[in-house]
């Protein structure tokens, strides 16, 4: 079939950020073709797109095929998947397995620019995931009523420096810290999971910094967060969170701040500067 302009595809895994886009892709006058994974895509986002396919993880060959009959030529990866899920619950047809077989490194770039190159080589261009979603970047300074202390602010620099590190091994976008010790790293298991584990072991008033990676590519896996993120940082009495703004996405602000606010977790926005420093 031959592509059609007014289409965009989205390969769509969980959370609000698939059916946002869609809603965001509509007012720019796009029609929506979604594919959605079984047990992580929302059965909202599904019922907001005007076509859908669901798939399992690792049905490449299905993907292309269904994009290839509607005349999909742009698509953007939105919504996470379950890192963990490379292990069990993945049933790939013979493209996905091909592909599978000759990634040698299954972090999480590794797998998304294989999977990116082969789309294109097929005539479907990835675009980034924040296309008509600008807004939804993490503001700059701080967002709550309380600031961060001093002893906040040295963890927040220490913290942010070993995130940068672990971003650039491609292991995850955040850390967790208190007093200048890395209690937590995320890894596999995700940055809600990280944070729930080096609280537990901080005990209380865990500083969470979440960054970019290093060459961060906007097209897919951009650090995010709201409401969710908020709330397990309660459970642990946690006190900071620290994103790179302008690098990250935010979902529900306002609902998010209130959150906080309520809890009494101080939430910034950080910028680096040429120098090396930290502003907010």
């Amino acid at each position: 079939m031959q592509a059609d302009p007014e289409k965009i595809g989205i390969i769509a895994g969980s959370g609000q950020f698939p059916f946002l886009f869609i809603e965001a892709a509509r007012k720019a006058g796009r029609k929506t073709v979604l594919i959605a994974h079984r047990n992580e895509t929302s059965q909202e986002a599904a019922d907001a797109a005007d076509e859908v396919q669901w798939v399992k993880l690792g049905q490449l060959g299905r993907i292309i095929k269904f994009f290839h009959s509607r005349g999909v030529a742009e698509t953007v990866f939105v919504g996470a998947i379950k890192k963990t899920k490379i292990f069990r619950d993945v049933l790939p047809d013979l493209k996905g397995l091909t592909l599978w077989n000759k990634i040698d490194t299954r972090q999480d770039d590794a797998i998304l620019r294989a999977v990116a190159g082969v789309l294109e080589k097929e005539g479907i261009n990835v675009l980034e995931s924040t296309l008509y979603l600008q807004h939804l970047f993490f503001p700059h300074g701080v967002l709550t009523r309380k600031k961060p202390d001093k002893e906040q602010c040295l963890d927040i620099a220490f913290g942010w420096k070993n995130a940068r590190a672990i971003g650039e091994l491609d292991i995850g976008q955040c850390v967790v810290v208190r007093n200048r010790a890395v209690v937590a790293v995320e890894a596999i298991e995700g940055t809600d999971a990280a944070i729930a584990r080096g609280g537990a072991l901080a005990k209380e008033n865990a500083v969470v910094v979440k960054v970019r990676k290093p060459n961060q590519d906007f097209r897919f896996d951009l650090p995010a967060t709201g409401v969710k993120t908020i709330k397990t940082l309660d459970s642990v009495k946690g006190a900071v969170l620290a994103v790179e703004a302008g690098q990250s996405l935010l979902f529900d602000p306002d609902a998010m701040i209130r959150a906080a606010d309520d809890a009494g977790i101080i939430v910034v926005g950080v910028k680096e500067n040429p120098d090396g420093s930290l502003d907010y």
